[in-house]
C-alpha cells in the first residue's frame, strides 16, 4: 500500500511539473488544481508523513522546483559564454603585455647598442686627439730639451773657456794704447793717508768685498791704497763706472750679466775675483775685445748695461 501511495505522489509530482512547464491557460491550471486536491487530501486521510500541503501545496512546491531549473539551466548556458570571455580578455591583454614587452626589450637593445657606438667612437675621438696633442707636446718638448741641451752645453763651454781664460794684469802693451783703455794703459798703485785722500778726491766709498776704500776720477774707481792702513785690495786696478753706482754694485751687474750669457756660474757678491776675472776675459775674447779681464767701458757696452 505504501508503494501504491508513492507511486501515486510522484506521479502526481511529474503531472505538477508538466503542467508547470506546458502554456498555462485557465483549464489546465484548473485540471492541475482539481487533480492535485484529491492527491493531497488521500495522502492525508491515510496519515502518510510525506503529505503536501492541502490548499495548493502540490502548485507552489512544482513552481518552486521549477523556477530553479529554469534558473540552473540559465546558469549553466550564461556560466561558459562569461568564462570563455573572461579568458579571452586575460589572454588579450597577456598578449599585449608580451607586445610591449617585448618592444620595450627591443627599444632597450637598441638604445644601448647606440649608446655603446657613441661612446666607442667618442673613445676614438679621444684616443685619436690624445695621440694628435702627445705628438705635438713631445715635438715641443724634444725641441725645448734640445735647445735647452744646446744651451747647456754652450753655457758649459763658455764657463769651461771662462775657466781656463787667461788673466790678464799687465796693461802697458799695445792693445791698450787706445782712449777706451787710457785708464788701465796709464794706472799706477799710488800711497796716501787719509786725510790727502779727502782733501784730493772728495767722493771715496766703502765697498767691502773689493777690499775697502774706493775713489773716483774721471769715470772710473780706483782702489784708494793707505787711506785704511789695514786695508788690501784683491784686486788692484780700475772699474768704469756708470749710473752713480758704487763700484761693488757695478761689479753685481757684471756678475749677472755674465751668468745670464753663461759665462759666470759663481755668487753674486760684488767680488771681482779670480772666477770673475777669468768670466770676463773669455767673453772679451768672444766678442772682439781687448782682454783686459777688468771691467772696462767696451765691456759694459757689449753686456748692454748702459
Amino acid at each position: 500500500m505504501k508503494r501504491v501511495l508513492f507511486l501515486t505522489c510522484i506521479g502526481s509530482l511529474a503531472l505538477v511539473l508538466t503542467a508547470w512547464g506546458a502554456p498555462q491557460n485557465k483549464s489546465t491550471t484548473r485540471s492541475a488544481k482539481g487533480r492535485g486536491a484529491p492527491s493531497a487530501h488521500v495522502a492525508s486521510a491515510k496519515g502518510g508523513g510525506h503529505v503536501a500541503p492541502a490548499k495548493g501545496g502540490g502548485h507552489t512546491v512544482g513552481r518552486s522546483a521549477s523556477m530553479r531549473t529554469s534558473k540552473g539551466i540559465s546558469a549553466g548556458r550564461i556560466r561558459p559564454s562569461a568564462v570563455a570571455h573572461a579568458n579571452t580578455s586575460r589572454g588579450s591583454r597577456m598578449e599585449a603585455a608580451r607586445t610591449r614587452v617585448a618592444v620595450n626589450r627591443e627599444r632597450s637593445l637598441t638604445r644601448a647598442n647606440t649608446l655603446r657606438t657613441n661612446r666607442a667612437e667618442a673613445a676614438r675621438l679621444r684616443s685619436t686627439q690624445t695621440a694628435q696633442a702627445n705628438a705635438r707636446i713631445g715635438a715641443g718638448t724634444n725641441v725645448a730639451a734640445n735647445r735647452g741641451r744646446n744651451l747647456t752645453l754652450g753655457r758649459n763651454v763658455a764657463i769651461n773657456r771662462a775657466t781656463n781664460a787667461r788673466v790678464v794684469d799687465y796693461w802697458r802693451s799695445a792693445p791698450f794704447h787706445g782712449r777706451n783703455y787710457a785708464a788701465f794703459y796709464n794706472y799706477n798703485r799710488v800711497w796716501h793717508g787719509s786725510g790727502w785722500w779727502v782733501s784730493n778726491y772728495p767722493w771715496i766709498v766703502y765697498a767691502n768685498p773689493l777690499g775697502g776704500w774706493w775713489y773716483w776720477n774721471a769715470g772710473y774707481w780706483y782702489p784708494a791704497w793707505g787711506y785704511d792702513p789695514y786695508a788690501y785690495y784683491p784686486y788692484d786696478g780700475p772699474i768704469y763706472g756708470y749710473g752713480n753706482l758704487t763700484p761693488d754694485r757695478i761689479v753685481e751687474n757684471v756678475q749677472l750679466a755674465l751668468q745670464q750669457q753663461g759665462y759666470y756660474a759663481g755668487p753674486i757678491d760684488g767680488d771681482l775675483g779670480p772666477q770673475m776675472r777669468g768670466a770676463l776675459a773669455a767673453f772679451q775674447a768672444d766678442h772682439g775685445l781687448a782682454v783686459t779681464s777688468a771691467i772696462d767701458r767696451p765691456t759694459i757696452r757689449a753686456l748692454g748695461l748702459t
